[in-house]
């Protein structure tokens, strides 16, 4: 079996098997309901299910749902050592399945389909193997990842995932590994990072684009994050 990517659909009827190669399954839409070792639930888009060779699962999904598949021959270390079978993905990955899908669908090269697929398999790489997270954070973070540059009070962000500030920031903090506000400002600077080394974009504008109005709070923010000004980050 060699490593390869196709985009695929599944049936209502329930089927249970097991392969001798490793399967990443990556819904593009629509959500599978799957069954494997300890794990018993659905996986949706913004999420990733392993299923490692030879463990016994069965699936169903509705016929309208369509999902980007990765067989390997291995896994990624950080897959590999992980006891995950469900995860969620961050946004890169996420939109390169977009693109994944209109490749594959638009004609057969088996050159880009090979780097294509050398392009998942180091993305899946990157992933922090964060867990599946309650549906009401889910909501928080995309709100965050897509509004990087808003004002995020806690009440708001609280308000999103329809629980009060304390049970909200008690949640976050329990199944992400800190807090809602430290994540965003993570987030920020890594956003900054990106834009100072791949844009030409000056540093100013690049601070208002993750948040911040006062350019003198955003520098001493990024050296605490990083231990160098933005200043010394080049392109």
């Amino acid at each position: 079996m060699q490593n390869t990517l196709s985009i695929r659909s599944y049936s209502r009827q329930k089927v249970k098997h097991s392969h001798g190669f490793h399967q990443v399954v990556l819904p593009l839409r629509g959500v599978i309901h799957l069954e494997i070792d300890k794990y018993k639930g659905k996986v949706a888009p913004g999420e990733c299910v392993v299923i490692t060779a030879l463990s016994l699962h069965q699936f169903t999904a509705e016929t309208q749902a369509r999902f980007v598949v990765a067989d390997l021959t291995e896994l990624p270390k950080n897959i590999a050592t992980d006891q995950s079978s469900v995860f969620a993905i961050n946004a890169p990955l996420l939109h390169f399945l977009s693109f994944v899908e209109s490749q594959l669908q638009h004609q057969v090269n088996k050159e880009l389909e090979h780097m294509c697929f050398n392009t998942l398999f180091a993305l899946l790489g990157e992933q922090r193997q964060v867990k599946q997270i309650d549906q009401r954070l889910q909501n928080v973070i995309e709100h965050i990842d897509t509004h990087i540059s808003d004002v995020m009070p806690i009440e708001a962000l609280a308000q999103i995932a329809c629980l009060s500030p304390t049970q909200f920031k008690k949640l976050f903090k329990a199944q992400l590994g800190i807090p809602p506000m430290q994540h965003v400002i993570k987030l920020r600077m890594e956003k900054a990072q990106a834009l100072l080394i791949h844009t030409d974009s000056p540093p100013h504008i690049i601070a208002e684009q993750v948040g911040y109005s006062d350019y003198t709070a955003f520098s001493r923010r990024f050296t605490q994050h990083f231990g160098l000004p933005p200043s010394k980050i080049s392109n």
